[in-house]
């Protein structure tokens, strides 16, 4: 008969269960980390280091961007306002003032991937190049007449359109709807545009 206390029967117990508990958390540890090595690339939906410096509700900064209306920069009659839901009020994009027959500058370079009328409105869209395997920001521009056919080649800041006074759009004979979408969602156009450099913080020097 084992006479020992039940003091030193407590260490052995506790020395048992927590052998037992590393042995069951090591053969665990492969079938864990499986799915996790499955998933370790995930599908990027914006160029590489673009989720750093992209705002919540923004793309991040293209190369060579521009003001699609101007000079002289045509002014903000309209921001952008992102719905709470996808079917929710909101305005999907920025207003720029600007009168029927005004020139539109391509913001960025890319593709024409469309040119013609929707719903009563003249819209073009531009899509931006994007690294494979990732969903491409499109730029969009309505009302508006398309002076470029869809396939097309666009430098940023060639012209690509004429503002239009089509009445099925908010905008007629008053501006130019300027849109940015990445899939199905809507982003802020104005955050393609290059940042302002930082400045370096002011330091105080000592009187002489």
């Amino acid at each position: 008969m084992d006479r020992r206390s039940p003091r030193a029967a407590l260490p052995a117990a506790l020395v048992s269960l927590l052998l037992a508990l590393a042995v069951a958390g090591a053969a665990a540890v492969p079938a864990a980390r499986a799915p996790a090595a499955a998933s370790a690339a995930p599908l990027r939906t914006s160029p590489p280091g673009a989720a750093a410096s992209a705002p919540p509700g923004g793309g991040p900064p293209v190369r060579d961007a521009v003001w699609p209306v101007g000079p002289p920069r045509a002014p903000v009659a309209r921001g952008w306002e992102p719905p709470a839901s996808a079917y929710g009020r909101g305005h999907r994009g920025v207003d720029l003032a600007a009168r029927p027959g005004t020139r539109v500058r391509a913001a960025a370079a890319g593709r024409v991937s469309f040119a013609g009328p929707v719903a009563g409105r003249g819209v073009l869209v531009v899509t931006l190049p994007a690294p494979p395997g990732t969903v491409p920001l499109r730029v969009t521009y309505e009302p508006v007449r398309a002076v470029v056919e869809a396939g097309a080649e666009v430098r940023a800041g060639q012209v690509v359109a004429l503002t239009a006074a089509d009445a099925a759009s908010h905008c007629a004979g008053a501006c130019l709807h300027w849109g940015l979408r990445r899939g199905d969602a809507y982003l802020d156009p104005l955050s393609i545009l290059p940042r302002p450099p930082r400045r370096p913080p002011s330091r105080l020097l000592p009187l002489r």
